[in-house]
């Protein structure tokens, strides 16, 4: 008997195909492609630039066994249809593979939704369409833009700077606008100023605070001590009439649902999450996770969009779920409807959880640390945003002492509303809220206290990588796409390191800009480089030839890399001199960057040949064979634990010590990490003892 023919279904990754295929049936076959299968070739620039910029595409390196496991199935199947994302490199993929399997891309072999549901997904199947030639021409511009700006730029820093760096569209941008930001910081000047604060009381009323705000009616900023002594002496013994009161109720609308910025931006303020980690973590709840009976279940929809938009049936759902679990009072009388950026493309849906009773609480135990502590925080948010406004009242008073007028704002909240479910978190800490006590017009109070304080302006802050998505996004500098890769490059690329939260540019990140704004003015110009997006959103939109848009872009170009190439000058780095004395020469030691991290160097090279790794020791923790400390080391592909005294001793583990023994065989632990968050295990193989750290010590 002749086997039944299916369709095959085929998607980007191995978890999205496990959550796909279990909402059809056997009569589909669903295989992943591990992401994109062909791009341009390493080793050449890849476009022919003498010919409209045609790309030559070549399989990706380790991709070989994947596309012929995938030809084979092709040729079993009756039918094939393309489950790539929903967005420009999804379309891109979903290109790729019809060339590969020969498949006519005018054929309706396409099909998308925004959401991993079973709904979505069957509703899919019956719309295919064809490949959107627009999406996939904008992300080939994109592409051969970026790989022209990359390897024609990135030669002239190896000369000009060092070997080994790179340029690129948007991430010499980025780079800039942080140098930029420290070069503020640097070149501030503080101004002094003062405030004053009196503390009041009238009887057994609590004590509160008013800011002083000028005198006879007129507002005055404080800017000496001589003025400030002034203002005291006026003041002397006299009493605080409150001499205006208004009250006044204030409605604060919920925020909307989460794009990929605001979702990026939310978790580095409230869960210190990097945009790299974000959306690694994203991605695993859109593709699905293991929620116990339920199998794979794809928690949140699609997660690269600018869109705040929500569809009518979740948003319907959402109210119902909120009438029942908070009541009707939580419900607006219409629903919320959120306006988007005016640059916004709208292709999707805002981020939201698929189905809104999958509380966070009841998923916990299915969910890592990461995922849970980022869905709640996209269910919170969205539940919030379809909930009824805070409201608020409050309360503004102005009291007088002899002429000197102060003010104080407080409020209290009248009903909770969406605030009961979530805050928006913020960049820098408000002004603490006053709590004023019940106060008539004409009411008098007594002075406790005044106090002056000294102060000066502040420079502006760092970027954090929230800030800075932030600031990506108002100036139109790249895509929902983008954020994360472009920051996680730059600090890759030692442009910019981190310190703590904040993003600061390194000696070489200044150095690279430097060299970029004299030579490449255009490339590392903000409005440039938004205009470009603009003209790949028209590619995406039909409205622009893809080859028209680089073609403009090149021919200015290739002249100034012509010139850059003669005319610009070299940039010596200094080097960061250690505390190290070099054991050959006696020269202190200078910290370099290699392939494999930092290292130490002599600075009389090629003199003095000498160099060191440098030892980072892992604290509280020694070899278990010799007790010599164990430091981390860095091989090619990833780093790995051993004993300082190597090679005289071998102990290595790609794990890290731990301090605890293992209370089994009394063996080495290690910390390692799994689904369900951190926990640390034997390295013994015949015991393997598994002690799970407690939920403090795993956040």
């Amino acid at each position: 008997m002749a086997e039944t023919k299916h369709t095959l279904v085929i998607v980007e990754s191995p978890a999205k195909a496990k959550t796909i295929g279990k909402f059809l049936g056997s009569k589909y076959k669903v295989i992943a492609s591990n992401g994109h299968v062909r791009d341009l070739p390493k080793s050449q620039l890849g476009i022919d630039v003498e010919h409209a910029f045609e790309p030559k595409y070549i399989t990706l390196r380790g991709r070989g066994e994947v596309l012929e496991r995938i030809k084979k199935e092709a040729k079993d199947a009756d039918k094939i249809l393309l489950a790539t994302d929903p967005d420009r490199e999804g379309e891109a993929i979903s290109w790729h593979l019809a060339k590969v399997l020969k498949l006519d891309t005018a054929s309706k072999c396409r099909i998308e939704f925004n959401e991993i549901t079973a709904a979505a997904v069957k509703n899919a199947i019956k719309k295919p369409r064809t490949i959107n030639m627009d999406l996939v021409d904008a992300q080939q511009a994109r592409r051969v833009l970026d790989r022209i700006v990359g390897y024609k730029i990135s030669p002239i820093l190896w000369v000009k700077i060092r070997k080994g760096l790179s340029a690129g569209r948007v991430q010499s941008v980025a780079t800039r606008i942080v140098c930029d930001r420290e070069d503020e910081i640097n070149a501030f000047v503080p101004e002094e100023y003062w405030t004053l604060t009196a503390k009041l009381k009238a009887g057994a009323k609590k004590t509160f605070d008013v800011r002083f705000f000028g005198t006879d009616g007129n507002r005055v900023d404080l800017k000496s001590e001589a003025q400030t002594n002034e203002i005291v002496a006026r003041i002397g013994d006299a009493a605080f009439s409150a001499t205006e009161v208004k009250k006044s109720e204030k409605h604060k609308h919920a925020a909307p649902p989460f794009t990929t910025s605001s979702m990026q931006q939310d978790a580095s303020r409230k869960l210190s999450f990097t945009t790299k980690r974000t959306m690694m973590v994203a991605q695993q709840l859109y593709e699905g996770v293991e929620i116990g009976k339920k199998g794979a279940t794809g928690l949140i929809t699609y997660i690269r969009t600018d869109s705040v938009r929500v569809a009518t049936e979740a948003q319907e759902a959402a109210r119902a779920y909120i009438g029942e679990t908070y009541g009707e009072a939580f419900v607006p009388r219409t629903p919320n409807v959120y306006r988007g950026r005016r640059n916004a493309q709208d292709a999707h849906e805002a981020v939201r959880p698929t189905d809104v009773r999958n509380d966070p609480k009841t998923l916990k135990p299915f969910l890592s640390n990461d995922q849970y502590k980022l869905y709640k925080l996209v269910y919170e948010r969205f539940l919030a945003s379809q909930m009824s406004d805070a409201v608020l009242e409050q309360t503004a008073v102005t009291f007088d002492a002899n002429g000197v007028q102060f003010k104080a704002t407080g409020s209290h909240t009248q009903f909770a509303g969406f605030s009961t479910v979530y805050t928006e978190g913020k960049d820098a800490d408000d002004e603490e809220i006053v709590q004023l006590p019940p106060i008539a017009e004409g009411e008098t109070f007594r002075k406790e206290a005044l106090d002056a304080q000294q102060k000066f302006t502040q420079a502006p802050s760092r970027y954090t990588e929230a800030t800075l998505v932030r600031t990506l996004e108002e100036k139109g500098i790249g895509r929902p796409s983008t954020y994360a890769p472009t920051i996680s490059t730059i600090v890759d690329r030692g442009y910019i390191m981190r310190e703590k939260k904040s993003l600061v540019p390194t000696e070489l990140g200044f150095a690279v800009t430097s060299l970029m704004k004299q030579s490449f003015p255009d490339i590392v110009n903000i409005a440039f480089t938004a205009n470009m997006e603009e003209q790949l959103d028209s590619v995406e939109a039909g409205t622009e030839s893809w080859q028209t848009v680089v073609s403009e872009f090149y021919d200015p170009f290739i002249k100034t890399v012509d010139d850059a190439s003669v005319n610009a000058e070299k940039i010596k780095i200094p080097d960061e001199v250690s505390d190290v004395p070099c054991d050959k020469c006696g020269a202190m030691m200078v910290i370099k960057t290699g392939k494999f991290g930092k290292f130490l160097a002599c600075p009389n090279f090629p003199t003095c040949r000498n160099t060191k790794s440098i030892v980072e020791k892992v604290d509280d923790v020694v070899c278990p064979k010799c007790g010599a400390a164990i430091i981390k080391k860095h091989g090619r592909k990833r780093m790995f634990f051993g004993c300082e005294r190597y090679p005289e001793c071998d102990f290595m583990s790609w794990d890290m010590p731990v301090k605890t023994r293992c209370p089994k065989c009394g063996g080495v632990m290690v910390q390692k990490r799994g689904q369900n968050g951190t926990y640390i295990m034997c390295m013994d193989p015949e015991c393997k003892t598994i002690l799970r750290k407690n939920k403090k010590a795993d956040e």
